[in-house]
């Protein structure tokens, strides 16, 4: 039987959350698992029982940005609305991994969401916090928005098939105007914009929890993309390997 992957659906609007969910859904498929898509409006308990079926968790993108009160923050005038149904079911999901172990993919919204609950923080906007003038919106126009330089000797560049004392950089599909600014507890940087420094990825710190965030869209360019295929590919083998257990 094939691991299972707890995915919560994107955003509370349904018309968004479905076009985007497709992409999820296929690339865990493609890559050898089977996808559980957890409603925005279960309750608690009906979560759990989905979550009790699974071995694994994916953290997809969203429309929204998370509530800065969350990190301790002032709201910018850029920051979109939050998605507090969405937000409640991220944290069910990760509460659920992190007690038994359940390996974690973070995508875009999913890596901010998981360095939030880690007690981490975010830039608001980065063009107006850092200056920067790289696009990293521009995932949803452009096949590679920008480049990402992968941390020799962390678990993601194992994954994407860094050699040892290599350097990796990876063109990337990303679409986003937040970002990490101090990486969560148990967390660390994985992976940056060699161009402005911005953080693109972190994994976990932890030996007995794995997780992985990366910023861009691995499931856009699940297709014609090996890094992207790894990725996912690494999830179902770390869930595969969590069911064994």
């Amino acid at each position: 039987m094939r691991p299972r992957i707890a995915i919560p659906v994107p955003h509370s609007n349904l018309e968004y959350a479905q076009r985007v969910l497709l992409d999820y859904t296929q690339a865990v498929e493609a890559a050898g698992g089977e996808p559980v898509v957890i409603p925005l409006d279960a309750t608690p308990e009906e979560t759990a029982k989905l979550l009790n079926r699974c071995q694994g968790v994916l953290l997809p993108g969203s429309k929204a940005d998370l509530d800065p009160q969350k990190y301790g923050a002032a709201k910018h005038a850029k920051t979109k609305a939050a998605d507090p149904r969405r937000d409640a079911a991220d944290e069910l999901l990760l509460q659920d991994a992190y007690n038994m172990r359940k390996p974690i993919l973070g995508i875009c919204y999913g890596l901010q969401s998981l360095n939030v609950w880690r007690t981490g923080t975010l830039v608001q906007d980065i063009e107006d916090e850092t200056g920067s003038r790289i696009p990293h919106a521009a995932g949803s126009t452009e096949k590679h928005a920008h480049n990402v330089a992968i941390e020799s000797g962390s678990r993601l560049a194992g994954i994407v098939g860094l050699g040892r004392g290599a350097e990796k950089t990876l063109a990337v599909n990303s679409s986003h105007h937040q970002a990490v600014e101090v990486a969560g507890d148990g967390l660390c940087v994985a992976a940056r914009c060699p161009d402005d420094g911005v953080i693109e990825a972190l994994e976990s710190t932890q030996p007995d929890q794995w997780a992985i965030a990366v910023q861009w869209h691995p499931e856009r360019s699940y297709e014609d993309d090996a890094a992207s295929r790894a990725l996912f590919r690494a999830l179902i083998s770390a869930a595969a390997e969590h069911k064994r257990q």
